[in-house]
């Protein structure tokens, strides 16, 4: 527990008051980036809005259910669906203090994370190469928008894995690198949460249109 120590100043003999021990609150780095995901929910939440204001504004231009193919965006979402499901393997390798096991299957879900935006980019140059840019109409413009929006989201998550495997190899299971596995998880599971989303709202009922 930190105490104040009332200690006389060197120089004017003054009091000052010193707070001997951990200054920083229990848990307080997951609290701030539980903050920080909610505030990631403010900007998804505009993205989709705007979405369904303009996702029939077509602009005489091909609608989603000429464009989308929901085979290739279903294999796309098991990707990432099964990327969530092997970071919890590594959580509990990391919980049984296990760092080959933590590495490992980090390791798998970086190839899913990488495998999800490998599809994505294909499917935006598809898209591009057939003319159904962003330019194209204000349903184009919001699809790009959410959707690229949330594979850049998936592109920083996989720098960060990259950064955290080298910390583990680096420092092991240390306090601070088990703390960023926690704090990885779960912006990776919030990433999945919104791309069901976007899946459901912007993919299958885009197609019904």
């Amino acid at each position: 527990m930190s105490t104040a120590v009332a200690t006389p100043a060197a120089d004017n003999g003054k009091l000052e008051f010193l707070v001997r021990g951990e200054h920083h609150p229990a848990q307080g780095t997951l609290l701030g980036f539980w903050i920080y995901l909610m505030s990631d929910c403010l900007i998804f939440a505009a993205l989709f809005a705007t979405y369904g204001v303009l996702s029939l504004n077509f602009a005489g231009g091909p609608s989603g259910a000429d464009l989308f193919d929901l085979e290739l965006v279903a294999l796309n979402t098991a990707f990432l669906l099964v990327s969530s499901i092997t970071y919890g393997f590594a959580v509990l390798k990391m919980q049984q203090n296990s760092l080959k096991g933590t590495i490992g299957w980090l390791a798998v879900t970086g190839v899913f994370g990488l495998s999800f935006l490998a599809v994505e980019l294909y499917e935006f140059y598809h898209l591009l190469h057939i003319g159904a840019g962003p330019q194209r109409s204000g349903f184009l413009s919001a699809f790009f928008t959410l959707v690229g929006t949330h594979g850049l989201h998936v592109t920083f998550g996989c720098i960060w894995l990259v950064t955290l495997l080298l910390q583990l190899r680096k420092h092991g299971l240390i306090q601070e690198n088990k703390r960023r596995v926690f704090c990885l998880s779960m912006f990776w599971h919030f990433l999945d949460v919104i791309w069901i989303g976007v899946f459901t709202y912007v993919y299958l009922m885009g197609s019904m249109v």
